[in-house]
């Protein structure tokens, strides 16, 4: 039997559908609840991790984490966590076949409409699963679940009057899911070491130069920002290499030509051989940083 009838991707800043699955339900009452999951939609940045929605005969299961959210339409005897292990498996494959850049690029709904067949595959493998084929997976998000409750929303807050949302506030919100990122290597560790060396000295030396230029003149200010901007840009490209956060390759290409053009600005304060050597550690980082992924997604949940 099945148990969950619909699912879609959609984009959480704007509530703007990426890709769904083939509808092949059209009673008045499902047509009802894809209205409300859809008015949802719009309002998923104020709800976020995981959250339902519980009707008579329907339920609405959303997950979201950056700006991607999965949703399904499920019977009421689908339990919470096999909704829950479907919609983070649908995350894992959308994140893993488009990024962020494109996800973010999208300006019409449905712009990745051939992932249905995905969806299509996956609701048909959830469907038919046995829920002892999958213990150990739902086992695991019944623990999640109790320890990261998901918002429970009321009919009304899916509901819209007169073409306008209702002003309903959550009563409890979720942080996001943590996602865990790969181990730390040992090259990775040494990059963060170098990292942080070059950090401090940067630091050091605009200090320093900022002291004395209080008593000088103020042509200074661009040597002592040419100091300042490249030890916040090495202090965050530590961050971005221990931390997990959405479009990490627009910020490392930024945070990579603010300490080239920085460095390039201070020859004559520095020789080239200490040019050299701070742009080839935040060169090192920057690998670092793109090449450590989010763990990848096992197959516990029977995909």
């Amino acid at each position: 039997m099945s148990m969950i009838f619909f699912a879609c991707v959609v984009r959480v800043r704007d509530g703007l559908p990426l890709s769904a699955s083939t509808d092949f339900y059209h009673t008045q009452d499902f047509l009802e609840w894809k209205r409300r999951l859809k008015t949802l939609g719009l309002r998923l940045a104020q709800y976020p991790g995981r959250g339902s929605a519980e009707g008579r005969d329907f339920s609405i299961h959303f997950s979201s984490f950056g700006d991607v959210a999965c949703m399904a339409i499920c019977s009421c005897q689908c339990p919470a966590a096999m909704a829950f292990c479907f919609l983070e498996t649908l995350w894992w494959e959308f994140t893993a076949s488009y990024d962020t850049t494109c996800i973010g690029l999208a300006s019409r709904p449905y712009a990745f409409l051939e992932f249905d067949s995905i969806i299509q595959k996956m609701k048909w493998h959830f469907n038919c699963v046995s829920s002892s084929q999958m213990e150990s997976s739902l086992q695991k998000i019944h623990e999640e679940l109790r320890s990261q409750p998901p918002v429970v929303l009321t009919l009304e807050d899916t509901d819209v009057a007169n073409g306008v949302m209702n002003g309903h506030t959550p009563m409890h919100l979720e942080p996001a899911p943590n996602f865990r990122m790969e181990p730390v290597t040992a090259l990775g560790i040494l990059s963060l070491i170098l990292n942080i060396m070059c950090a401090a000295l940067n630091l050091i030396r605009g200090v320093h130069l900022a002291e004395h230029s209080l008593q000088v003149a103020h042509e200074e200010m661009g040597n002592i920002l040419a100091f300042l901007v490249p030890f916040g840009a090495c202090i965050f490209q530590c961050y971005l290499y221990l931390f997990y956060s959405p479009a990490r390759t627009m910020k490392v290409v930024l945070l990579l030509l603010f300490i080239c053009l920085g460095n390039m600005y201070l020859h004559g304060l520095r020789n080239l051989w200490q040019i050299l050597f701070h742009i080839g550690v935040a060169v090192l980082s920057s690998y670092q940083i793109l090449t450590r992924q989010l763990q990848e997604k096992q197959s516990d949940c029977g995909v």
